[in-house]
C-alpha cells in the first residue's frame, strides 16, 4: 500500500466552501482521476483519506494537508496533476509526495495567517497590535457547544506583525483579489500556536478590539499562508512534508532521525505575499 501527501488551497471565493464539501468536491475527483484508493473495511467502506487541521469556513489557505492510501503505487507529481485537473479553480492541489515518515499531523503545531483589514488605517492598526503584545494576557470569549467559553489569545500567538498594503501586481494575484483595494488597509501577518483551546485568527482579533478598541469596518479577509512544525529557535513555521522529501530522497532505510529533524526545519513556501 502506498501512501501519498497533498497540499492543497482554498483560494477566492472557495474560501466559502466547508470542510465537508471539499470531502464531497475531493472524492470526486478521485473517482474522475481513476486513483486505485483503498478502502475501510466494514458494511460501509470508504476511501482512505486522512485530514489534518483543516482551516475554517470562510478563511482562505495555501496550506491544507491530507494523506491517501492506494493499492497500486503511483507517481505522487502525476497524481498530483490528474487530481487538480478534476477539482474546481481554486481548490488547488499544488504538492504531492509519498509518505515515508509517520506523523504528519504532529508536525502541524503552528499556522502562519495573514489578516487583510479594509478599512483600517495601519498606523491604527499597529498601536493595537503594539498593545496586544505588551499585554501579559488577553481575555476573550467565543461561543461553542458548550456555551460561552474565555480563555486568552495572547498566549498562542508567537508574533504579529503590520505589513504593508501589496502592490497592484500583487494584489491582482492575491486570493483575496475579490476584496475592495481603495481605501485604506492594514495588513496584519501573525504565527499562531496549535494549542487547547484553539486560537484562532478571529480570536486575535477580538483580542484587538478588547485591547485597542481596533474594529474593522467589513469582515477581515483571512488567509492561512502556511502550517507546520514551530521552530522555536528561529520563529518560523517548517514545511511538515520536508521530511518525506528528504526521505524520498535518501537510498530506502539510509535515512535517520536527524536527518528528519533538520529537513523539517526547512522554511515553509508562504504562498501569494
Amino acid at each position: 500500500m502506498q501512501r501519498i501527501r497533498l497540499r492543497y488551497t482554498k483560494r477566492g471565493r472557495l474560501r466559502f466552501t466547508s470542510h465537508r464539501d471539499f470531502q464531497r468536491a475531493f472524492e470526486r475527483a478521485l473517482r474522475r482521476s481513476e486513483v486505485p484508493m483503498a478502502y475501510s473495511a466494514g458494511f460501509t467502506p470508504h476511501p482512505k483519506v486522512s485530514y489534518a487541521n483543516a482551516a475554517p469556513t470562510g478563511t482562505g489557505s495555501e496550506a491544507e494537508y491530507l494523506e491517501i492510501a492506494l493499492t497500486d503505487a503511483r507517481d505522487p507529481d502525476k497524481l498530483r496533476e490528474l487530481l487538480d485537473e478534476s477539482l474546481p479553480a481554486g481548490l488547488d492541489i499544488i504538492d504531492a509526495v509519498e509518505a515515508r515518515t509517520s506523523g504528519l499531523a504532529d508536525r502541524l503545531t503552528a499556522s502562519v495567517w495573514e489578516l487583510r483589514l479594509d478599512g483600517v488605517a495601519p498606523e491604527d492598526a499597529e498601536r493595537a497590535v503594539d498593545a496586544f503584545k505588551s499585554a501579559d494576557a488577553v481575555e476573550v470569549q467565543r461561543k461553542t457547544k458548550n456555551g460561552m467559553r474565555t480563555f486568552d489569545a495572547r498566549g498562542a500567538v508567537a508574533s504579529l506583525e503590520v505589513h504593508t498594503a501589496r502592490s497592484e501586481q500583487s494584489e491582482a494575484d492575491s486570493p483575496q483579489a475579490d476584496r475592495p483595494t481603495d481605501q485604506p488597509c492594514a495588513i496584519l501577518r501573525l504565527v499562531v500556536r496549535h494549542v487547547t483551546p484553539a486560537v484562532r485568527p478571529d480570536d486575535v482579533l477580538s483580542g484587538l478590539r478588547a485591547v485597542a478598541d481596533l474594529a474593522p469596518p467589513v469582515p477581515a479577509a483571512v488567509t492561512r499562508l502556511a502550517q507546520g512544525l514551530f521552530d522555536e529557535e528561529t520563529g518560523t513555521v517548517t514545511d511538515p512534508l520536508a521530511p518525506d522529501r528528504e526521505a524520498v530522497a535518501a537510498a530506502p532505510g539510509a535515512f535517520s532521525g536527524d536527518a528528519i529533524t533538520a529537513a523539517a526545519k526547512a522554511p515553509v513556501p508562504e504562498g501569494p505575499a
